[in-house]
């Protein structure tokens, strides 16, 4: 088969799965409510007991509370990553948080958070 026929099928075919993909509704991101955040948390850590779920407002970020302590959910792309808050810093910032792991398998997690939900989410964080 000829490069320039090849190249064409190639790229046809990819802009066709993107195409599909957007048309089907499974490019948008994921929403988390909290039945869905207790379920991809257990999917995540299906030994713990999940106590209360915090959803963000835009629904992009679940604080979990468990048996052990905090733990966050956030939402990438159409899927979840999860993790527990053990080792980590917590930075204020004007929009909300971010939280970076001590973990060279996790990224920062910035949360758009307003000033109450910031608040709330840092005391339950670092319970006084």
């Amino acid at each position: 088969m000829p490069l320039e026929i090849l190249l064409i099928v190639v790229i046809g075919g990819v802009a066709g799965i993107v195409f599909l993909t957007w048309i089907a509704g499974l490019a948008k991101p994921r929403q988390l409510d909290e039945d869905d955040a207790r379920t991809q948390w257990a999917r995540h850590f299906p030994d713990d007991m999940v106590r209360s779920v915090w959803i963000t407002h835009d629904s992009r970020a679940a604080l979990v509370m468990t048996q052990d302590g905090p733990g966050l959910l956030w939402v990438t792309g159409a899927d979840t990553t999860a993790r527990h808050l053990l080792d980590f810093d917590l930075i204020d910032e004007a929009h909300g948080l971010t939280i970076t792991f001590h973990d060279y398998t996790a990224p920062s997690v910035h949360l758009h958070l307003d000033s109450d939900e910031r608040l709330v989410w840092q005391k339950l964080i670092y319970p006084q």
